[in-house]
This record gives C-alpha cells, sequence and structure tokens, in this order.
C-alpha cells in the first residue's frame, strides 16, 4: 500500500483548514450577548449552531473510521463550544492525516459534514452581522490557509475589507 497522501483526502484536509479559519474569525470577539441571539422561536441561537457544528465534526471523525455514530449534543457556554469546536476540528485533521484509505467516500465526508459545517460557519457569520458585531470581509484567495493548520492559532489575514 502506498504512503503517498491520497489527493482526495489532503483537499479534505485543506477543506477543514478552510473551516478552522473561517470558523475562527466568526467565534472570535463576538458582542456581549451574541451567544444567545435569536431571530425567532424556531431558530438556534449562535451557540446551539456552533454545538451543532462540533457534533458534524464529531460525525465527520467517526465516518472517516467507518462508524456511523451520531451524538446530537446540548450546547454549553460559549468558551466551552469554541474550545471543543478547536478539539473537534484538530481531532479530524489528525484522523484524516494519519490514514492511508478512509472508512467512507471523501466525497461523502464532504458532501455531508464538512459543507454542513462550513454552511453554519456562515450562518453565525450573517447572525454576527445583523447582532450589530461583523466579521470583517476578507479576499479569502489570498488567505494564508495550509492543510495542517487547524488550531486557535491562524494567518493573519492578508486582504480584509468592511
Amino acid at each position: 500500500m502506498s504512503t503517498e497522501p491520497n489527493a482526495k483526502t489532503e483537499f479534505l484536509r485543506h477543506t477543514l483548514a478552510t473551516l478552522s479559519y473561517r470558523g475562527g474569525k466568526a467565534l472570535r470577539g463576538i458582542p456581549a450577548g451574541f451567544e444567545s441571539f435569536r431571530l425567532g422561536e424556531s431558530t438556534r441561537t449562535p451557540v446551539e449552531i456552533l454545538a451543532h457544528i462540533n457534533d458534524l465534526l464529531d460525525w465527520a471523525c467517526h465516518l472517516a473510521a467507518g462508524e456511523h455514530i451520531w451524538r446530537d449534543s446540548r450546547a454549553q457556554s460559549w468558551d466551552k463550544e469554541v474550545s471543543r469546536f478547536y478539539t473537534a476540528v484538530q481531532d479530524l485533521e489528525q484522523s484524516l492525516s494519519g490514514r492511508k484509505t478512509l472508512g467512507s467516500p471523501a466525497e461523502k465526508l464532504f458532501q455531508g459534514p464538512i459543507a454542513d459545517a462550513l454552511t453554519h460557519v456562515g450562518q453565525i457569520g450573517m447572525l454576527r452581522r445583523l447582532a450589530g458585531g461583523p466579521v470583517r470581509g476578507e479576499n479569502y484567495f489570498k488567505a494564508d490557509i495550509v492543510a495542517g493548520r487547524v488550531g486557535r492559532e491562524q494567518a493573519v489575514p492578508r486582504k480584509e475589507f468592511d
């Protein structure tokens, strides 16, 4: 079996680094009370959305190992969910980088939990704008995003705008 990195797995790793970079921007410096901001009775709060993102990342780890295990967690405090986000994204990165083969097709991992997590990061960004604490726009094409860099420490934005 080849020890060369699988192109699809490497693309997933880059996508995960993108999720961490964009997620980090949306999660830092939130306005006071933002975690419980709600647009309507039937909508999720930002902390509930973040808990769901974390559940998606946990699910993706299981799927990468060939297990279909879903856990629907109850949202904790904002700080705990932010920490959980970075732990979950690091766990998935480690799972992807340490495997020669995936337990689920890379395309399915992308189209399911990873794409869903990206969508929800966008929701948090949109809610921040509505709550009066927008995330600065950025030319993400120019961002220094690399596979494997998934922790809190990210590159400084290269081209932000208001």
